[in-house]
């Protein structure tokens, strides 16, 4: 046991004792990570969304889809394409929360599974409203929902508000694969 004559009470004023000045490094540590946090959310969420504006863009709508008589529950295109903007973002931030907590080094085939998703969400609406091949277009949409499908199984075992924001998109889907099967019995 140590001899009790060596110890010695430690002083609050004893200016030989460390005492921290500030957490300034603790502080601009944090500030750098939440710098690079927004700046992969950004990146997340652009690509897809610019991917999207850019078929968009390149695609167009025939005038056929424009000018034929519909029923009333079929959407304006600007509704088509508002609703392709929101789910490629939605679609983003739910990759990047996967990414962000390493969901696939965990679930490598999810990784896959986006990228058709991805794919296949781009080639859709060019299918269908502007090339105006609904068959090909009916068979485009049975493959993107089942990617959604897939995308939101796998990101909810990551994590499950990233599965539930995929919900959305599989909503739009069903619902472009409905007016598509319209389309092609029209």
């Amino acid at each position: 046991m140590a001899s009790s004559t060596n110890l010695k009470p430690r002083i609050k004023d004893d200016p030989s004792t460390p005492m921290p000045t500030n957490n300034r490094p603790k502080r601009e540590k944090k500030m750098a990570m939440a710098k690079r946090g927004l700046r992969s959310l950004g990146t997340a969420v652009a690509i897809p969304l610019s991917l999207t504006l850019a078929s968009i863009y390149f695609s167009g709508a025939t005038d056929s889809y424009r000018t034929s008589p519909k029923p009333f529950w079929f959407p304006p295109l600007w509704a088509v394409y508002a609703t392709s903007m929101a789910s490629s973002l939605l679609m983003g931030l739910s990759a990047w929360l996967v990414w962000a907590e390493g969901g696939f080094h965990k679930k490598p085939t999810a990784l896959p599974i986006y990228i058709a998703q991805l794919v296949l969400g781009l080639i859709r609406d060019p299918i269908v409203f502007g090339c105006g091949t609904s068959r090909v277009g009916l068979v485009v949409c049975m493959g993107l929902f089942g990617a959604l499908v897939g995308c939101s199984r796998m990101f909810r075992e990551v994590n499950p508000i990233a599965g539930d924001l995929v919900k959305p998109c599989l909503t739009w889907t069903a619902y472009v694969g409905v007016v598509t099967l319209q389309l092609l019995f029209a």
